[in-house]
């Protein structure tokens, strides 16, 4: 199959949405037939496991907060970039498996899941208060994701000549 892109996060808990802000704005960038599935979603663990299902490629998009970097850093991670980052607030519950476990035992299962996954993580400075506002470190850094996820579709797409797109 394609490539999925998934904006993750809980669009009213302040900068938490901002993956799922980001996604809009990538969907509104790409040229009409893209060979490109847009979503969001507000689930970890085995729920996003789940929505992977079927797809080679996966483009996640998320916000994150280490307090390694200032809010509204980008930073582009893979699952092994994941396995050295200490898990950030609402990555572990008691009722999931972390996203690393989950696909593991997907994997295990037999479950078609893809092998190249990347994450564009955006620091956050808020994601404890309801709000649907993003702050505005955060909201200013959407265009760089946008753009960062248009040209990691252009270099790494398994059909190029289909996304045909201005940077």
């Amino acid at each position: 199959m394609q490539t999925l892109l998934l904006g993750l996060g809980n669009p009213i808990l302040t900068d938490d949405g901002v993956g799922i802000r980001a996604a809009e704005a990538v969907r509104a960038a790409l040229p009409p037939g893209a060979p490109v599935t847009v979503g969001e979603a507000c689930v970890g663990g085995l729920g996003l496991m789940e929505r992977l299902v079927g797809y080679r490629r996966a483009i996640l998009i998320d916000a994150i907060c280490t307090g390694d970097a200032p809010p509204g850093a980008v930073r582009r991670l893979t699952l092994d970039d994941l396995r050295t980052i200490t898990p950030p607030r609402h990555t572990a519950s008691t009722h999931d498996a972390p996203l690393l476990t989950a696909l593991e035992t997907g994997r295990q299962m037999g479950l078609p899941l893809p092998d190249d996954i990347v994450l564009f993580a955006i620091e956050a400075a808020n994601v404890s208060d309801f709000g649907e506002t993003l702050t505005p470190p955060v909201a200013a850094a959407i265009p760089e994701v946008v753009q960062r996820v248009l040209t990691e579709l252009a270099t790494r797409n398994p059909q190029p000549a289909t996304l045909n797109f201005e940077l």
